[in-house]
């Protein structure tokens, strides 16, 4: 499955989340999958994402086609993300939860 990982700072990560949260329909309108939500160990405002996309061309018009840049600076993006596009290759995952 095609996926994107998006890293970016946020200004604070509280009134950050909202509009992430609110953007959720945009996202499965073009084709979102799911997504995963990461901080980094050293500063809780520095996000990195990982999103299931469909296809990869959806997951391009979506960054190009949606108001995902006005959203992103009303929400109080640092500087520009850093953006992969990713195809997965292999995974292994336990088959059942870890305790």
């Amino acid at each position: 499955m095609p996926a994107i990982l998006v890293k970016h700072a946020v200004k604070d990560y509280d009134s950050w989340k909202p509009y992430f949260d609110n953007h959720d329909s945009t996202r499965n309108e073009y084709g979102s999958q799911g997504y995963r939500l990461f901080r980094t160990a050293e500063d809780s405002n520095d996000l990195v994402m990982v999103f299931d996309w469909d296809t990869m061309e959806d997951a391009q018009k979506f960054l190009e086609e949606s108001d995902l840049k006005d959203v992103m600076e009303d929400a109080g993006v640092i500087g520009e993300p850093e953006i992969y596009f990713l195809e997965e290759i292999e995974s292994k995952l336990p088959e059942e939860p870890l305790a």
